[in-house]
């Protein structure tokens, strides 16, 4: 299969974009999209062969449910019920945006391999031009996974989505670099009180000064999740990555120690390490890229170092899941 890139801008003839793009989830196929967060990989959440695409071409596991993205609050209800004033009040507040929030599905509405065969399902309206604008075209709901190979770190550019995925998908709406670059918060509306699954930008903090308490949850052991992102070792680069406290004397220490075997060393940092052999940015903002760029170098192992004042609910959530919660000692 050929995988097509189309850039989308004011250059283009938007409207034939959006047919070409529209076409292929009514017939069944896939096609990758810009949403403020990351890459989505979007098939119509209604068809089940449609869906089974997503998980084959991301090498995925069924038992992870895929979020739904729609075009706006009202199409939302129209797929759920037992709609909370809470929920509504999270709706009105952080939609469009970066927050997914589980609710009660109405029956025989997803396809079963969308919700894991879960009674709920993760919703959400993005907040980007070109993923607006490619649901109001489609009216359909579309499940959409972050566009990348599974487990490993999720596009925040078109490049990143066509190199995981070329050959397997047959389009890329490419809307330029993500703003957020990293996934949307979930929330689950099903619980009382309210339990993040997913920390994002819509943070903890925001959600209490709306609606109340909320919880943070624990991972699940052996069930079903009902979010991405809780289950397996995601967001990992091919070099095995270790987290470690951002003192300067302790990093340097620990790349002199992996030198000494030989190893060259990648440092994710906020903070410029010229001993290392390589160094990237590190921020909730450029975390995927820099970890992509950590497989383009001739790193054999990736120092993430971070510090107290420094550390981000969502940035840590997928730094250790990256590092499958190793620390460097």
């Amino acid at each position: 299969m050929e995988t097509k890139t189309i850039l989308v801008d004011r250059n283009v003839n938007k409207e034939e974009t959006y047919t070409q793009a529209v076409e292929l989830i009514k017939n069944g196929e896939l096609v990758a999209f810009p949403t403020e967060t990351v890459y989505g990989l979007g098939a119509d959440a209604t068809n089940p062969l449609a869906v089974d695409k997503v998980f084959e071409a991301k090498g995925r596991p069924s038992d992870n449910p895929l979020i739904v993205h729609v075009d706006s609050k009202e199409t939302a209800l129209k797929y759920v019920e037992n709609v909370s004033d809470k929920a509504i009040a999270c709706m009105d507040a952080f939609w469009p945006g970066a927050l997914t929030l589980v609710m009660k599905a109405k029956s025989d509405t997803f396809a079963g391999n969308v919700t894991a065969d879960l009674q709920t399902v993760g919703i959400r309206v993005p907040n980007h031009p070109v993923a607006l604008n490619f649901l109001k075209r489609l009216k359909l709901p579309v499940a959409a996974p972050s566009a990348n190979t599974s487990g490993k770190p999720s596009p925040t550019m078109a490049e990143h989505v066509y190199h995981d995925l070329e050959g397997k998908i047959p389009l890329i709406l490419d809307g330029g670099a993500t703003a957020v670059g990293i996934e949307s918060t979930v929330l689950d509306m099903t619980s009382e009180p309210p339990v993040i699954l997913r920390p994002g930008e819509v943070t903890k903090e925001q959600i209490e000064q709306l609606v109340g308490s909320v919880r943070l949850s624990s991972d699940p052991k052996g069930n079903t999740p009902k979010s991405p992102g809780m289950k397996y070792i995601h967001y990992a680069p091919e070099a095995p990555v270790y987290l470690i406290e951002n003192d300067h004397s302790l990093v340097n220490k620990a790349i002199k120690y992996l030198h000494d075997k030989e190893k060259k060393v990648a440092v994710l940092s906020s903070s410029e390490f010229p001993e290392a052999d390589f160094y990237f940015p590190l921020s909730a903002k450029t975390l995927y890229d820099s970890l992509r760029k950590c497989d383009m170098s001739e790193a054999d192992l990736i120092l993430a170092a971070v510090s107290d004042d420094e550390k981000n609910d969502a940035m840590m959530n997928r730094l250790e899941r990256a590092a499958d919660h190793k620390w460097f000692s």
